[in-house]
């Protein structure tokens, strides 16, 4: 096979995973990257390229060129499983040869309190150079902490979820939509920034928009959190997403089950879920070790 005809299995094999696996573009980008390394690798290393005959040698070649780059034992594994993948739907089923995933120790995510949350909004909007844009972060945060959204989700809501009411409809991994339920303050967040907002909602389109008027970027909120975090000193672990962390452990810790912490979470499988026991675990550990005369 030329390397012009493993591009073109590439870009086949991405379709895929967009079409019938509904991947989202961030997992087809990082699956569609990880091909692209091998067949270049193949390309230099071998004579023709042959995904149905990939041998462990080759595989563990490959993995050790890669490990030489600083790839961690968490990526390794992320780039064997999109190998997997991409073998089975280039070479047939059996086409990936049979070496083990490096062994991953799973990280226990650490909630913030709430009023550390509660401070990273608020000097995030001090920050703002807009009132509107102080209400639209103060807003994406509120959904983020208070709805236990991604944000990913949180940025692709519509127009169509205006006016908010105590629910709403949220899409979220492969295209799978459930119902949220909005607190008054994450809703009352939501009608102050549009309000504000000097772009009106439009059918169809983000209402979160950056200040030139286009969909905002979730880098932009990152960057925000970022800055927020290191101007009041908070942990580095306080990101976007860990604000979603803390929304599901808190819940948990006030005694929410785990199934129906999966469905306000949108796993897809309950041991995605489980996490937050370990969660919650951590948290009365470090309760006892700072509170208890003998901790």
């Amino acid at each position: 096979m030329s390397e012009a005809d493993a591009q073109d299995v590439i870009a086949q094999w991405t379709a895929h995973l967009a079409r019938d696996r509904r991947r989202s573009v961030h997992t087809i980008r990082a699956y569609g990257a990880t091909a692209k390394r091998f067949v270049e690798y193949l390309r230099t290393a071998e004579s023709v390229i042959n995904f149905s005959a990939i041998s462990t040698q080759q595989m563990r070649a490959y993995l050790a060129q890669r490990r030489a780059s600083g790839l961690t034992n968490a990526s390794a594994s992320r780039e064997l499983s999109a190998l997997r993948g991409f073998l089975a739907f280039a070479g047939g089923e059996g086409a990936m040869p049979r070496i083990a995933s490096p062994r991953v120790k799973k990280g226990v995510p650490r909630p913030s309190a709430p009023q550390d949350i509660m401070a990273l909004a608020g000097d995030m909007v001090d920050y703002a150079s807009e009132p509107w844009i102080a209400a639209r972060d103060w807003a994406v945060l509120m959904l983020l902490y208070g709805a236990g959204l991604r944000i990913s989700e949180a940025l692709g809501l519509t127009a169509e979820i205006l006016p908010l009411g105590a629910v709403a409809v949220v899409t979220g991994k492969r295209s799978k939509t459930r119902m949220v339920p909005i607190l008054p303050q994450v809703k009352a967040a939501v009608e102050d920034y549009v309000r504000l907002s000097p772009f009106p909602p439009q059918k169809g389109e983000p209402i979160f928009r950056g200040a030139r008027g286009g969909p905002l970027d979730a880098a932009i909120i990152r960057r925000a959190v970022r800055a927020a975090r290191r101007r009041l000193g908070q942990n580095e672990r306080v990101t976007p997403h860990a604000l979603r962390h803390s929304f599901a452990s808190h819940l948990l810790a006030r005694g929410a089950d785990l199934r129906s912490l999966q469905e306000l979470l949108g796993h897809a499988s309950l041991s995605s879920t489980q996490i937050y026991t370990a969660v919650d675990a951590a948290h009365l550990l470090d309760v006892y070790r700072n509170a208890h005369p003998r901790g």
